[in-house]
């Protein structure tokens, strides 16, 4: 059996891809600020809640990262694949943004993802078998940022280079490093969008959104690939919300 850690999984795409993982035979940590919603989703796996493990993390403390891994390698002995997830944004005009809302988001998203992904890989470095995937889910605004979206976009360009320079690092130990970029997956964050969001022409406007299980599914292909095989960068994205011609 594999074993997955999967962060940010108490809601939203962070649960679905865990409890797809779970159903797909995978042991799977789900790591979290919320410990009460860990189990939660653990406990919505029915049968497969027993290879499911509930890890209380703060992604943005190296001290809580370790814990983390520690957790995951003690019960399980091994790491096989992270999905780092966990993140956060921040809308508000360029001009008035403050230092803290910049700097919480950059700690989550950017810091957390580095500090999870090096976790991860130091463990898939030296296990035996050695090796293991970590896919770093990016977003569209990886590519198109939204209006008043600075340290979101910011954070996700630069998990485009973290996700190359893991991938280019890791050849010598069989670690492949994934970026899935995400468009508009009808989770608690994404609701907003069906009640109309900012454009960048100044208007509000409705924006589709897709089943956020297709995300999952599209995880799970990653996920399930030899290590001699990878997808560097897919886009998963319901189909008319406005990213080809943004702007």
């Amino acid at each position: 059996m594999q074993t997955a850690v999967v962060t940010g999984a108490g809601s939203g795409i962070g649960k679905a891809v865990a409890q797809a993982m779970l159903g797909a035979g995978y042991a799977v940590v789900l790591a979290g600020r919320r410990a009460d919603a860990l189990d939660a989703a653990i406990a919505e796996a029915g049968p497969n809640a027993r290879n499911g493990l509930a890890v209380s993390t703060d992604v943005t403390q190296a001290a809580s990262v370790r814990a983390l891994f520690d957790k995951a390698q003690a019960r399980f002995g091994r790491i096989d694949v992270l999905f780092n997830n966990a993140g956060m944004s921040a809308g508000a005009p360029f001009g008035e943004l403050t230092l803290e809302q910049w700097q919480r988001v950059i700690d989550t998203n950017l810091t957390g993802s580095f500090l999870c992904a090096q976790a991860a890989f130091r463990a898939m470095q030296s296990q035996s078998p050695r090796g293991g995937r970590i896919i770093n889910n990016g977003s569209i605004s990886a590519h198109a940022p939204r209006p008043g979206s600075a340290p979101y976009t910011a954070s996700k360009h630069a998990i485009t280079g973290l996700t190359k320079s893991i991938a280019l690092d890791g050849r010598a130990f069989d670690i492949a490093a994934s970026q899935i970029d995400i468009g508009n997956a009808s989770t608690e964050m994404a609701q907003r969008m069906a009640s109309g969001v900012p454009q960048a022409n100044g208007t509000i406007a409705i924006e589709p959104l897709m089943d956020v299980a297709h995300v999952a599914s599209a995880v799970l292909y990653i996920a399930g690939l030899p290590l001699t095989a990878n997808v560097q960068f897919m886009t998963v994205m319901a189909t008319k919300m406005p990213f080809v011609g943004r702007g």
